[in-house]
């Protein structure tokens, strides 16, 4: 089946077709980096995460970018309230941020653009769109302007004209419209700033974006991502900025995550009412938080609540009892020469499940209604345990390959399966010390000697003792 995602742009889902063939090119906004990353946060980079790493299960090559926002208002603001330097404050959290992610076992992006490491790119981007008529410098910055871009609302649906209702330009600001936004800010006392052709200053919020992806990903890619409440205005100042640049379309699918929700409210700084990644690391593991934020399809509402963690984390226990009910069942197995009415009860229910697995990540990467077929799986292979003397090798091992795609793609399982890989390495390295040992004993130098030789490329080293044959890994 073909994948399908809903597109925030068309209000529909649509079949996933990328601009080139077997390669997706995907930009998720990336955090502003003056606090510590909370759990609202980590849903949507959980989510995106998920997305990326199925896109990659199905065959593709995925070029993913995620910015950091390194200098902005919030950062000066926060920066002056602790005495700190701003890019020392940034990059503190910065660092916190990735190894927030590194914990909760996202991938990291291929690349990583700071702001301030493209500022001359965004001024050639602000003077484009000054040349093609759509800005124009005012006495604090340079303003784009939103009458101008015939298709702006696109993507939110606001009108022009409800947005001007209430709205009024403040006093000291330069802009001609109320509903015009900055491109580049000229310095206020005090504040970071660079050179330009409109005086000193910093750039506004939403060009870094539009800069930074089409620098990575070229001026059309296949999936620009973030949280609902970017939408608008950032998502939607993206578009009409890139697009009065370029000419043309600019993002193919536009994804959005739900909100993470507490008490009703979105959960946010703002409010008040965040607990951080940090907090919560302390409290569960890794892959509990992962659990809880994919029970919800990404673009729903997730209430927080202990319960629901608690709750995550008894599936997690749940499902890491059927790993281990299979592994030890793997030691009775039996090689089968004959299925009996268990077998092709248990391979249909794996197959079913398995089936279902696919059609819910198909269908707009359905986390909720694909962990429901893990779940299946579960049921179905403890049930044919209890059922069985001894079980048949061929029915776990399928059921345990089920749980390796599970592990690929949701980002759990991964130490476990990775610690049976290692033990089934020093295994096969056991018997190769044997096989050695043998032809030793028959004077088989010449072949023994190629098997240590062979290994020793490998990273493993074979030393003889009086005590027999030990073997340690080394560099190559």
């Amino acid at each position: 089946m073909a994948i399908r995602v809903y597109n925030t742009l068309t209000k529909r889902k649509e079949e996933f077709r990328p601009l080139r063939d077997n390669e997706v090119r995907m930009y998720v906004c990336g955090p502003t980096v003056y606090d510590y990353t909370h759990l609202g946060h980590a849903r949507t980079y959980i989510a995106f995460d998920v997305i990326r790493r199925y896109l990659e299960h199905r065959g593709y090559t995925v070029l993913m970018v995620m910015n950091f926002t390194d200098i902005d208002d919030k950062i000066i603001k926060r920066a002056n309230e602790t005495g700190e330097d701003p890019k020392e404050l940034a990059e503190r959290f910065l660092r916190y941020f990735l190894e927030d992610m590194k914990a909760l076992k996202v991938k990291p992006a291929d690349i990583y653009p700071r702001v301030t490491e493209h500022i001359e790119d965004i001024i050639e981007f602000v003077r484009k769109l000054q040349e093609r008529g759509y800005a124009y410098e005012g006495s604090d910055g340079v303003y784009f302007e939103v009458q101008r871009f015939k298709d702006y609302g696109k993507l939110s649906g606001i009108k022009l004209d409800e947005l001007r209702k209430g709205a009024r330009v403040e006093p000291g600001e330069g802009k001609r419209n109320p509903e015009d936004f900055a491109l580049w800010k000229k310095a206020k006392p005090g504040e970071p700033k660079w050179s330009s052709p409109w005086g000193e200053g910093r750039p506004g919020w939403h060009i870094e974006c539009s800069t930074m992806s089409t620098k990575y990903l070229g001026e059309s890619f296949d999936i620009h991502g973030g949280g609902n409440d970017l939408i608008f205005p950032h998502h939607e100042n993206e578009i009409a900025q890139t697009e009065a640049c370029t000419g043309h379309e600019w993002v193919r699918y536009w994804l959005h995550t739900g909100f993470l929700m507490v008490n009703g409210e979105k959960m946010s700084k703002s409010l008040g009412n965040f607990v951080t990644i940090r907090e919560m690391l302390e409290r569960y593991d890794p892959e509990v938080i992962r659990l809880f934020v994919l029970q919800r399809h990404y673009r729903s509402p997730l209430d927080y609540t202990e319960e629901g963690m608690e709750h995550a984390k008894n599936n997690l226990e749940r499902l890491y009892n059927t790993l281990e009910n299979i592994r030890v069942a793997m030691e009775r197995a039996e090689i089968s020469f004959k299925w009996g009415e268990e077998e092709f009860e248990a391979y249909e229910a794996i197959r079913s499940a398995r089936e279902k697995f696919y059609e819910a990540m198909d269908d707009d990467f359905n986390t909720a209604e694909a962990m429901k077929a893990v779940f299946e799986i579960s049921n179905a292979v403890n049930r044919y345990l209890t059922k069985v003397e001894r079980p048949k090798e061929s029915i776990l091992r399928k059921a345990m390959e089920f749980f390796r795609i599970v592990s690929e793609v949701f980002g759990i399982f991964e130490d476990y399966f990775r610690e049976q890989r290692a033990g089934e390495e020093e295994e096969l390295i056991r018997l190769l010390i044997d096989v050695r040992a043998q032809l030793r004993k028959e004077r088989n130098f010449a072949l023994a000697d190629r098997i240590r030789a062979e290994l020793r490329e490998m990273g493993i080293q074979l030393e003889d003792t009086p005590q027999g044959t030990v073997w340690k890994r080394v560099k190559v």
